[in-house]
């Protein structure tokens, strides 16, 4: 997966990629807060029944 700080850079764009990808995403799903990653990513674990391994790369594919 992306480092945090490319991630934070572009988090605009992919967010927005990942609601069209997975149309049950809220603004609340993938809200980024510094220190906050790993909730974010339980978050969306939980959402679409994915491993860790494969929400990070799908965040890194987008």
């Amino acid at each position: 997966m992306k480092n945090l700080i490319e991630l934070k850079g572009n988090w605009n764009e992919t967010k927005g990629k990942l609601k069209q990808k997975f149309a049950l995403l809220t603004d609340s799903d993938v809200l980024l807060v510094e220190g906050k990653q790993e909730e974010m990513l339980g978050r969306l674990q939980t959402k679409l029944g994915k491993t860790k391994t494969e929400i990070q790369k799908i965040i890194s594919e987008l």
